[in-house]
């Protein structure tokens, strides 16, 4: 499960029937930011674990490509009207994952034609530490987002439960932060 799901319920059950709603789900869990520089990423992949390399195969080694691609097929029926980032374990501490997101951000709106003031950049905090999340000094560097992106937006995991690994949500969580991804959606919409 990912928030996703519930992103995708809420804003059904928010919105007129006659507006479809798609989701482009391209994600590969436990991966830097790295994995989606669209200049860098086969060196990220050649250093990692085979675990990573195997997920990276279901893209044909290129996730952010396969993102760019499917968002062009959707394009052809439909609007992107925003971008959501769940990501950060992985990059905890490093400072410079604001940038790396940018620069990803910017590629995508360049390759799909995409206005920055229309398309709206969702970024989900990691497992809070009220929740013992390990990665929870990551939510301090993900808030800093729209310092780079004016049009960012940070949807807190205040509250969300967590499963006792401390780095994933519990079922109930990834539903609440859906949602919360939604609610700022429709806000956005208005």
């Amino acid at each position: 499960m990912t928030p996703t799901d519930y992103f995708g319920r809420t804003l059904i059950k928010n919105l007129p029937d006659s507006i479809k709603v798609g989701v482009i789900n391209v994600s590969v869990g436990g991966c830097k930011i790295e994995l989606f520089d669209k200049e860098n990423y086969s060196s990220y992949i050649a250093e990692s674990p085979d675990w990573l390399k195997n997920m990276a195969k279901e893209y044909d080694n290129n996730p952010y490509g396969r993102l760019v691609e499917m968002a062009q097929l959707a394009q052809k029926d439909g609007v992107i009207k925003g971008i959501l980032l769940h990501q950060g374990e992985s990059n905890t501490g490093d400072k410079s994952w604001p940038s790396k997101v940018r620069d990803v951000y910017d590629n995508l709106l360049s390759e799909l034609n995409l206005d920055p003031k229309e398309t709206p950049l969702l970024a989900g905090e990691m497992v809070s530490a009220e929740q013992g999340g390990k990665c929870a000094s990551m939510n301090a560097i993900v808030g800093t987002l729209p310092e780079l992106i004016p049009n960012a937006h940070i949807i807190s995991s205040e509250d969300c439960e967590a499963v006792e690994d401390g780095l994933h949500f519990s079922a109930e969580g990834y539903r609440k932060l859906g949602r919360r991804y939604a609610y700022q959606m429709l806000l956005l919409l208005d």
